[in-house]
């Protein structure tokens, strides 16, 4: 397969200040917020073109955080177990440890972001 899947993702968020701070503080990024049509605001992932997959968070009309749903990963960096301390203490819950997948696979962990969003991460160590 040459392409991703996914090309572009969406986080839905209640309050963009709240949702970037737990971002910026889980997996060190800075979110850049903007305004995104008319009442609504988004915060976009730093990322770079060459890598295929870029995403933000979205508030506003249509946009609604839910633990249900598809599940996303995200990239938990060289080892997942650093983002994921960081989780409660940005203000989010952690719902599966880090657990392995397979030796091929690596591990995942699943958690509840500030704005009651289900999302996992992923890592290979």
């Amino acid at each position: 397969m040459k392409t991703n899947y996914i090309n572009w993702f969406e986080i839905p968020v209640s309050d963009m200040d709240r949702a970037s701070k737990f971002y910026n503080t889980v997996f060190g990024i800075e979110v850049q917020t903007m305004p995104y049509g008319e009442d609504q605001e988004m915060g976009i992932f730093a990322h770079s073109q060459d890598t295929g997959v870029a995403g933000a968070l979205v508030k506003g009309q249509g946009y609604e955080p839910s633990a249900k749903g598809p599940l996303l990963y995200l990239n938990g960096g060289e080892d997942l177990s650093n983002a994921l301390a960081k989780v409660e203490a940005a203000g989010g819950s952690v719902v599966m440890e880090k657990f392995q997948i397979s030796p091929e696979n690596g591990y995942m962990a699943i958690f509840i972001d500030t704005e009651g969003n289900k999302l996992a991460m992923h890592s290979m160590n």
